[in-house]
């Protein structure tokens, strides 16, 4: 039997000026026992946990969050997927209660972003995920200024472009119609805070193609899930948002390793997730997609099967991504409206994938939904994790 997501929690995000208060440790705690609470279940109910991004320790982290809670669980996962990560938490939480290892897994993300590297570095002084000898990273890009997140997404896009066309209005449509979605959404960052196209465009220049307004916006939060059996499930507060399908492909750290910038390995992910829900690209109801660049989305709709390679501008133009629209689309926001919160970023689209099935999208709520698209993005383009949850 599938297992489900039967309860979540997620901060309300916040900009970076704002003084933290707590430690990841302390809000990790607080999202579980949030999360559960959501479901109707108690601390006495799990025997499985999932947790990334506890930066207080580097090493064994599923332990540390079991010994701060005192318990004692019988399935344990931490996963190193960045953006991917919370997809694939949901994903192997799910296998882990279908093959019987648990019933209740809590899958949680504090949503920090980690203070320093290793050697005392800030982690956002190069934008790098390594600067340790040894590493690729750090022996053959940092020399050469290959950093951080806006460059290689914008080398994606102008590739994208130099094969297949670039239209810079479709693209706009993709931040403005998720504007739009989360200007209905009290959480969101940019609550009430609509843009046109034109907003967009007019928009200052980062990384050629890409605008600001085409990038996301880095917040403080996190997030929190609870995958239950489906015995557990119906005896849970909500409707279940069961997890029908899953997938993940995970190819190359950095783009000038991949085999094709324009093939990333969601395809692999998406196809497998389809196969086994056992559902077509029309019985999705809306799509939750990971959206840390609009280029990103773009070429999601194109792996994901929902149009065909190079298809991406023209699928955007002819359909309407707003919540009420035909094709909805990011419909809290995204984090292009809602905001990233470090790893947990990820975790925002299942948390509304399932509110969606759940029927608690309020001002938002598409109107007939049964069946979402999840994907989760890590890296540039390199994990990628595919979900797709139903409400049966």
């Amino acid at each position: 039997m599938p297992a489900a997501i039967v309860g979540v929690h997620e901060y309300k995000p916040q900009r970076f000026h704002l003084p933290r208060m707590t430690t990841g440790l302390e809000d990790a705690a607080d999202l579980t026992f949030r999360a559960l609470e959501d479901a109707g279940l108690t601390l006495a109910d799990v025997n499985g946990i999932s947790v990334s991004g506890l930066f207080e320790t580097a090493m064994f982290q599923p332990v540390t969050l079991t010994e701060y809670l005192g318990i004692t669980v019988d399935f344990a996962d931490a996963l190193d997927f960045g953006g991917a990560t919370p997809a694939a938490m949901v994903g192997r939480a799910a296998m882990a209660i279908e093959a019987g290892m648990c019933d209740v897994v809590v899958c949680v993300v504090p949503g920090v972003y980690p203070p320093t590297s290793d050697d005392g570095i800030p982690w956002t002084y190069l934008g790098a995920s390594s600067y340790n000898p040894g590493s690729p990273q750090a022996e053959f890009e940092i020399p050469l200024a290959h950093l951080g997140q806006n460059a290689p997404y914008a080398f994606i896009a102008r590739r994208y472009g130099a094969v297949y066309g670039y239209d810079e209005r479709a693209m706009a449509k993709l931040a403005a119609s998720s504007r739009y979605n989360a200007s209905l959404n009290p959480d969101a960052i940019f609550y009430d805070q609509p843009v046109t196209i034109e907003d967009v465009l007019e928009s200052r220049m980062i990384a050629s193609p890409l605008h600001l307004l085409e990038i996301v916006r880095p917040v403080t939060g996190g997030c929190a899930v609870i995958v239950a059996s489906e015995e557990v499930a119906r005896r849970c507060r909500h409707r279940p948002a069961f997890v029908a399908g899953y997938g993940e492909g995970i190819a190359h750290k950095s783009p000038q390793f991949a085999i094709d910038m324009l093939e990333p390995p969601l395809t692999r992910a998406a196809d497998r997730a389809f196969a086994k829900a056992g559902v077509t690209h029309a019985d999705i109801d809306a799509a939750q997609i990971y959206d840390c660049y609009t280029i990103a989305v773009l070429m999601a709709l194109e792996s994901a099967g929902f149009c065909q390679r190079g298809e991406g501008m023209r699928f955007v133009n002819e359909h309407d991504l707003r919540f009420s629209g035909d094709f909805p689309l990011n419909t809290n926001g995204g984090q292009l409206g809602f905001g990233q919160a470090g790893g947990a970023g990820g975790m925002t689209h299942v948390i509304e994938g399932a509110k969606q099935l759940m029927g608690r999208g309020e001002a938002r709520q598409v109107k007939k939904c049964d069946t979402v698209f999840v994907s989760g993005n890590g890296g540039i383009m390199s994990e990628q994790t595919a979900l797709i949850l139903r409400g049966h």
